[in-house]
C-alpha cells in the first residue's frame, strides 16, 4: 500500500479533513488548501482519503463527484489495494504566493460527465506474447501491455521478453523505467516533449531508445551503478541492488492524468545474513520530475541505500535545509553528451551517512519501522524549456527543499 505517515504539500500526499456537518445529496463540500510560502507554486499534489470523506458525509456518492476551485480542478480516484472502490483522491492544484484556495466536492449532476483531464503521467508494463522460450531468451511473438507480471523464471537481463525490460512510468517532463531482473537498476528517459511517450519506445524488441528520437532517448548509461535512486543496501563497503530473490512481480497500480504508480514485490530478497520481503512503490505526478519511493520490509534490514551513478562528467555537491537534504550531479552526462542533472533528496533524519564505492554517490539510510521514502529526479537540458545550468539546477533544487520544509496545509 502506497505509505502516507509523511505530510509535505507538494511533493508529499496530503490528505485533507472534512467537515463533520450533515451532508444533503445535492451539497458540496468544502475545504480549503493554502500555500504558506511567500512565492508560487504549481502542480501541487493534494490527496483526499475516500474512507475520511464517505464516513463524515455518507451521503455522498464518491462514485460521482467533482472538485471545482472556480474552475474544475484536475483529479483522479485512486484504488490502490485493486478491491474496485476508491481509496484516495489526488488532486492537482496551483498556487500564487500565500494563496488560500476554496474547494468544493460536488456531486455530478444528471446527466453530467466528468471533464477530460489531460494525461500528464503514465505507467506501463509491456511483454511478449505468442513467442517461445529458448534457454533465457524469448524468441517471437509482439508485446502486449499488462496490468500485472509475475515475472517468469526464465527471465533475465537481454531476454527481449519485456519491452524496454522493465516497468516504465513518466510524467510530462521526464520519463523513467527499471531493469526487472537481477539488476534492479532505474535509468531515465529524456524527453522532448510533453506528451506522454511510452507506449511507443523499445517496440522493435531492441535498444534503439538509446538512439535519438522526436519523443527523446534513454539519457542515461547505469552498468554496475545505483543508476538514478535505485533500492539497495550497504553491505561491506559497497552498494549492493536487490540482486538475489527468490521471485519478482510487478503490477501497474495507478495509471492515471494526475499520477502514476508501479508497485513491485521482491520475495525473499537475500542481502548478507538477512532475507526480506521488498514492496516498492514509485510514483510521479504531473508537472513534477520527482519519482517518489515508497519502500516497505517484512523484515528488518538496516543500511539500505539509494545514490546516483558516477560519471567523469559530472560534478557532485549537495544541501540539507531543516528536515530534507538532497545529493546530486551535474554535467555532460547524459548518453547525448550535453547537460544532464540528477538528485536524490531524502529526510534527514533518515540519513546514517553519505558516501560512496566504484560505481555509485550513495546515501545509506535508516528504515523506521520497516518502511522508507525517499525521492530522485532528472533534468535533461532537451526538455521544453529545460534546465540548462549549474547553477539554475541548484536553484531548483533548494527550491524543491524549501517546498518540502513548508508543506501546503489545508482545514475547513
Amino acid at each position: 500500500m502506497k505509505n502516507n505517515h509523511l505530510f509535505l504539500g507538494l511533493l508529499l500526499p496530503l490528505f485533507v479533513a472534512c467537515g463533520n456537518a450533515g451532508l444533503k445529496e445535492s451539497t458540496a463540500v468544502q475545504f480549503t488548501a493554502k500555500n504558506p510560502l511567500d512565492a508560487p507554486r504549481k502542480d501541487a499534489l493534494v490527496v483526499i482519503g475516500a474512507g475520511e470523506l464517505k464516513e463524515k458525509h455518507p451521503s455522498l456518492d464518491l462514485a460521482s463527484v467533482k472538485f471545482t476551485a472556480g474552475d474544475a480542478v484536475p483529479f483522479q480516484a485512486n484504488d490502490l489495494d485493486g478491491d474496485g472502490t476508491t481509496d484516495e483522491f489526488a488532486l492537482l492544484l496551483d498556487f500564487a504566493a500565500g494563496e488560500e484556495k476554496n474547494i468544493r466536492i460536488e456531486p455530478l449532476a444528471a446527466g453530467e460527465s466528468l471533464p477530460d483531464f489531460k494525461k500528464r503521467t503514465q505507467a506501463e508494463i509491456s511483454h511478449k506474447i505468442n513467442g517461445t522460450w529458448k534457454d533465457r531468451e524469448y524468441e517471437g511473438g509482439e508485446f502486449k501491455n499488462v496490468d500485472y507480471l509475475r515475472v517468469p523464471p526464465e527471465h533475465t537481463d537481454h531476454s527481449w521478453f519485456i519491452r524496454y525490460e522493465g516497468p516504465g512510468w513518466e510524467s510530462d517532463l521526464v520519463g523513467y523505467r527499471f531493469y526487472l531482473d537481477w539488476r534492479n537498476a532505474t535509468d531515465i528517459f529524456g524527453k522532448k516533449t510533453t506528451d506522454m511517450v511510452l507506449q511507443n519506445v523499445g517496440l522493435d524488441g531492441f535498444d534503439s531508445y538509446h538512439e535519438p528520437a522526436p519523443w527523446g532517448m534513454d539519457v542515461l548509461k547505469v552498468g554496475k551503478s545505483l543508476g538514478i535512486g535505485a533500492l539497495g543496501t550497504w553491505l561491506n563497503g559497497k552498494a549492493l541492488r536487490v540482486e538475489t530473490t527468490d521471485s519478482l512481480a510487478c503490477r501497474i497500480v495507478l495509471n492515471g492524468p494526475v499520477e502514476s504508480l508501479v508497485r513491485t514485490n521482491y520475495f525473499g530478497w537475500k542481502a548478507g545474513d538477512v532475507t526480506t520481503d521488498v514492496t516498492s512503490e514509485m510514483s510521479i505526478h504531473g508537472g513534477s520530475r520527482l519519482t517518489r519511493h515508497d519502500v516497505t520490509l517484512s523484515q528488518p534490514m538496516p543500511n539500505l541505500c539509494t545514490g546516483i551513478v558516477k560519471d567523469a562528467n559530472g560534478r557532485l555537491f549537495q544541501n540539507e535545509n531543516a528536515d530534507w537534504g538532497y545529493i546530486a550531479t551535474w554535467g555532460k552526462q547524459s548518453l547525448a553528451g550535453d547537460q544532464l542533472g540528477m538528485a536524490v533528496l531524502y529526510r534527514k533524519g533518515d540519513l546514517i551517512e553519505k558516501t560512496e564505492d566504484e560505481f555509485s554517490h550513495v546515501v545509506v539510510l535508516s528504515p523506521i519501522e520497516n518502511r522508507l521514502t525517499y525521492y530522485f529526479l532528472a533534468a535533461w537540458e532537451q526538455e521544453p524549456g529545460g534546465i540548462q545550468t549549474e547553477e539554475a539546477f541548484k536553484a531548483y533544487l533548494d527550491g524543491l527543499l524549501v517546498e518540502m520544509n513548508s508543506p501546503v496545509t489545508a482545514g475547513l
